[in-house]
């Protein structure tokens, strides 16, 4: 989920604050012909240099992908793993950090698109030689296959911009019942040409198709919501075993040609994800760095508990990347369930919860900043917009007035639901609605399955603590994906968690898109960031950092400014191989 438009974003994402990075080094010598392009190193924190070809990565993790089918990718890390290792789209991001990191570049297609009729049509073509991992040839049919799939309701919670921007038939399915798009929405004129017909302008298509919606998927090879079991691979590694929740083993895809792809340099012969460390174990393993555990990173973030152990230690701290993620933590309010579709109620809850306590919960201010509007600084010409102008440790009796305002002086009982990590969060936000009369039950469930319920219209609870990153860098992919009410989905809602539906809302969406002067548009987005704070659907919390830390061995590491300050999978690998 990811930005705004480029100039002001790249500085003010170039400055974000760095925590704890080793020194600065210098790409060394190459083993192939570009191997840096697209890839910066001078001053820009990337630690341990640039990595050699071979060896076993090892990617430590708590827990399963919760969709590697890329109609359905849409949660932050695992588009990371899905189109840096497993796909390819027709543009991608450079593997860079900062600023260099938010500009695109072609990957399966030759060039940036192109677009015609005033931006409501847009062409790609394909690049030569391209092969699925089978060796069978990628063509522009498996690209506008795997669109329509987005529209799927058997394949829910990916993202949905085909559907939104699609000069698509109102109540298109999906292809899985046979139905495919016409002509009005999506074209392929021959095996190596694409052509996307849009509702209205988009200016920024060309960062759209950055999203695994835009990759290839076979119609051959479809199985249906079992193909995040197997998606097959267009990217330079295939899956050799995946035994869900426990182990997943990455090697090469032969088929894959580095001379077609700018930006993965699948440094790496092998990629072994762990999914079965608990508790803090991931970081004890990394902190010690011990045997294989050199050659190892986390896939999550660091445990609050083990700050200290990382901060104090120098040998370690150099291998901590940290940097902010550009994305905003909120309190989700379920606005269908009483008393959450009382606005004043809503309003109450801003002052109530105490975000400085969340923070210290979440790490404190080395990974923290706190959150005064819902769009993240990076979207605001790097300036963070305070709007309430409330302390960070809340306003109780604001709260509890404006709970009196609404009738519920005496206070109410809720349910919040929230990962087995995030207890400790949640406590923060159960002692601070204790103390204006609400009454906070928590349920801690597997990381996996919190999108579940809370996209379950019949399982969702009152509240929930979640997220957002922008897409690409756009305002357009922030306030709509999360604030549309046309987005519900009664299953499968993984945007709109709050199912905030407000006709005045929808109308200034609608009016913003229809912008084609981006700093027009930009101030428009700011206003309805208010105007929607007022109305309170969520409260943001923190702007997070994302603390990684990786082993002694590992090289190319960087947090990357698009996937949520997620390391960037496409040029990891080892400093040296044994």
């Amino acid at each position: 989920m990811n930005r705004r438009t480029h100039a002001v974003l790249a500085a003010a994402t170039a400055a974000a604050l760095t925590l704890g990075l080793a020194a600065c080094t210098s790409a060394g010598s190459t083993d192939d012909a570009g191997d840096q392009q697209g890839v910066t190193t001078e001053g820009n924190g990337i630690i341990g240099g640039t990595p050699v070809k071979g060896g076993t990565l090892t990617i430590l993790s708590n827990q399963d992908f919760d969709q590697l089918d890329p109609a359905r990718n849409w949660t932050m890390p695992v588009m990371d793993v899905g189109v840096r290792m497993l796909y390819r789209t027709l543009t991608t991001f450079r593997a860079a950090p900062g600023a260099e990191g938010l500009k695109i570049e072609p990957d399966l297609a030759t060039d940036l698109g192109t677009p015609s009729d005033g931006a409501r049509t847009w062409t790609f073509h394909l690049k030569d030689g391209l092969k699925y991992e089978d060796g069978s040839p990628i063509t522009a049919e498996d690209i506008k296959y795997n669109v329509e799939r987005s529209f799927s309701a058997e394949l829910p919670g990916g993202p949905d911009y085909a559907v939104r921007y699609l000069n698509a038939p109102a109540g298109y399915a999906g292809p899985l019942g046979g139905e495919r798009l016409g002509k009005e929405a999506v074209e392929v004129p021959d095996a190596r040409t694409i052509v996307f017909h849009l509702k209205r302008p988009v200016a920024e298509f060309g960062y759209t198709v950055t999203l695994p919606t835009f990759s290839p998927v076979p119609k051959a090879k479809e199985t249906g919501p079992n193909y995040s079991n197997h998606p097959v691979s267009s990217g330079p590694y295939k899956i050799e075993s995946y035994d869900r929740g426990k182990r997943m083993v990455l090697v090469r895809n032969t088929h894959w040609d580095a001379k077609s792809d700018p930006v993965r340099k699948a440094y790496p012969d092998k990629i072994v994800v762990d999914q079965t460390l608990k508790g803090t174990g991931i970081a004890d393993r990394l902190i010690a760095d011990q045997g294989e555990d050199r050659n190892a990173l986390s896939y999550v973030d660091l445990p609050a508990s083990k700050v200290s152990d990382v901060l104090t230690n120098p040998e370690v701290k150099k291998r901590l990347v940290s940097e902010n993620a550009g994305c905003t933590t909120k309190l989700d309010m379920n606005t269908t369930k009483a008393p959450f579709d009382n606005a004043k109620v809503r309003l109450a809850m801003q002052y109530a919860v105490d975000k400085e306590a969340f923070a210290a919960a979440a790490g404190g201010p080395a990974f923290n900043d706190i959150a005064t509007t819902y769009l993240p600084p990076v979207l605001t010409q790097g300036n963070p917009i305070d709007h309430f102008m409330t302390k960070p440790a809340g306003d109780p009796e604001k709260a509890r007035a404006l709970l009196a305002e609404a009738g519920l002086g005496g206070g109410f009982a809720t349910e919040l639901v929230t990962s087995t990590g995030g207890k400790a969060q949640a406590e923060t936000v159960q002692a601070a609605l204790k103390k204006v009369g609400v009454e906070v039950t928590i349920s801690t469930v597997d990381p996996t399955a919190v999108s579940s319920i809370v996209g379950d219209k019949d399982k969702q609870p009152g509240l929930s603590v979640g997220g957002w990153c922008p897409d690409y860098p756009s305002a357009a992919t922030f306030l709509p994906m999360i604030f549309d009410g046309r987005s519900i989905k009664a299953k499968g809602n993984q945007g709109n968690v709050t199912r905030f539906n407000d006709p005045e809302t929808i109308a200034d969406l609608d009016r913003i898109a229809a912008m084609d002067d981006l700093q027009q548009a930009n101030q428009a987005w700011l206003a309805l960031d208010a105007k929607i704070m007022d109305k309170a659907p969520a409260v943001p919390i923190t702007w997070q950092r994302k603390p990684v830390l990786v082993g002694s061995n590992i090289a190319g590491a960087f947090a990357h400014p698009v996937w949520a300050a997620q390391l960037d999978y496409a040029v990891i690998g080892l400093k040296s191989v044994q």
